[in-house]
């Protein structure tokens, strides 16, 4: 075991800990409109199309933050964006649930994603900054820990709202409509964010780019031990005064990319692409749509969450084991099986007299299995692994960029997903939409076993160098 591995201890993991409530706020803000979808269609008199601007408003707010964060993080430093990210979440919460009408709404949903995708970007980053290399993998996952935790939460705070009121539409506590308390159960972790983070260091990484070294020192000496804190800073060092020699300077031009980064989009979208969060947000709807009542795709969603939760458990377990190549390739390839099973399901269920879906009882449960299925293939494979390569994988001369450009991709392919699934849903049906999710997860193994290299045990000075090993150092 390395030295930074026995000297880590509960400071390390608390830093993470702490850092990680931001993915939890990710997973809570995400998953919780997930139990108001049907209420909010109903308080607002919405149709199809503003419904699905309910939802999706926020992703609009999670691509300009995600744009946004990768630069400002550099500029301001990381904990600086997490504490504003932690304001937004806090007016977020707030705002949606005393909001009266759509615009409203929109409008508290976008701040909320401006958080979301501040967070999604620089906390999983500032955890592989931190981190030694022999637990990055581990400590970085648990970016996706905190992340289903939080959709967890939200799921099981909508099932028992939703139960205690009688509905989500229904009046509860001071005469306020269950949706609302929905929101405003956010208002308590969102908080907490807020104040953890005055008890945890600055990025040793970005200390040591604004030329405070001797902080950067203490801080990895916390988790490293002195000898090998010393060692990283020199290396950090190094590797800055090369990316800021020359050929370095040519690297970086704007019409010049390097492969990291495009394989970095190509991860983050198809990380989305594959329909993960329709479960997640649409999951209620969904499960409606195949014939259960409110209780019933309520509690399916709800065990989904659980699930996504265990097996989350399982990814932490192996990333530092097995690697990060190995299992998105693997996950790909089970994703595909499981997504084509539900749309063969999907696609051949009956229809009633007023057209909704119709499955038989047996169909029902291979639905259910088939998109579990699906659910635990990703996480324990795509939802950690892809934070953990894009936390390690970017060298510091683009990586705030980098971290933006990704993000942006990753949140403008989330939106496309999920502002487009009632409509498909309306237009093709489920069969044939889960049949386009199929076909993504079917590119994703392709594009791994061409363009992801091994990252695993490697420090983050020698990223540059191995993902141009795949090909030309440029597009």
């Amino acid at each position: 075991m390395a030295v930074g591995e026995k000297r880590a201890g509960w400071y390390l993991w608390g830093i993470t800990a702490a850092a990680t409530l931001g993915g939890f706020l990710f997973g809570f803000d995400s998953g919780v409109i997930s139990g108001a979808v049907a209420a909010l269609r109903e308080e607002f008199e919405a149709s199809a199309a503003q419904s699905g601007w309910n939802v999706s408003s926020m992703l609009l707010g999670c691509a300009a933050g995600a744009l946004a964060a990768g630069r400002l993080a550099d500029r301001w430093g990381r904990l600086t964006v997490m504490k504003v990210a932690a304001v937004m979440f806090i007016i977020s919460a707030w705002g949606s649930g005393i909001a009266t009408g759509s615009m409203e709404f929109v409008i508290y949903r976008v701040i909320g994603g401006l958080a979301v995708g501040a967070a999604s970007v620089i906390c999983p980053a500032y955890v592989c900054e931190i981190a030694p290399p022999g637990m990055r993998g581990r400590l970085a996952s648990l970016q996706q820990m905190a992340i289903v935790l939080g959709l967890f939460a939200a799921f099981l705070g909508n099932y028992l709202i939703a139960a205690w009121a009688g509905g989500a539409a229904a009046d509860w506590w001071g005469g306020h409509a269950a949706w609302q308390w929905m929101f405003w159960s956010e208002l308590g972790p969102a908080v907490v964010f807020a104040v953890v983070l005055f008890l945890i260091p600055e990025s040793p990484r970005y200390l040591v780019r604004r030329g405070r070294s001797p902080e950067a020192r203490k801080v990895l000496a916390a988790v490293l031990g002195e000898g090998e804190a010393t060692q990283t800073v020199a290396e950090i060092e190094e590797a800055l005064q090369r990316d800021a020699g020359p050929a370095a300077s040519m690297s970086t031009r704007r019409d010049k990319v390097p492969v990291v980064v495009w394989v970095g989009v190509g991860l983050a979208m198809l990380q989305q692409l594959s329909g993960i969060n329709i479960v997640f947000y649409y999951g209620p709807v969904m499960w409606q749509a195949a014939g259960f009542d409110e209780s019933g795709a309520l509690g399916r969603t709800l065990f989904s969450g659980f699930l996504n939760i265990a097996c989350t458990l399982i990814a932490i377990a192996l990333v530092d084991r097995v690697g990060r190549r190995a299992m998105l390739l693997l996950g790909a390839a089970m994703m595909t099986l499981a997504l084509a099973g539900v749309a063969t399901v999907f696609g051949g269920a009956g229809t009633s007299a007023g057209g909704d879906l119709q499955l038989g009882a047996a169909q029902g449960w291979w639905a259910l299995g088939f998109a579990n299925a699906y659910v635990a293939a990703f996480a324990i494979t795509w939802g950690p692994v892809v934070w953990v390569l894009l936390g390690e994988m970017f060298p510091a001369r683009v990586k705030g960029w980098a971290l933006s450009v990704c993000g942006l991709a990753m949140w403008v392919a989330n939106f496309g997903i999920t502002i487009s699934f009632e409509s498909l849903l309306g237009s093709l049906g489920l069969g044939w939409t889960y049949a386009i999710y199929t076909a993504f997860a079917a590119v994703s193994v392709g594009f791994v076993w061409r363009m992801v290299p091994e990252t695993k045990g490697r420090r983050l000075e020698e990223m540059d160098t191995l993902f141009a090993m795949r090909g030309s150092s440029r597009v």
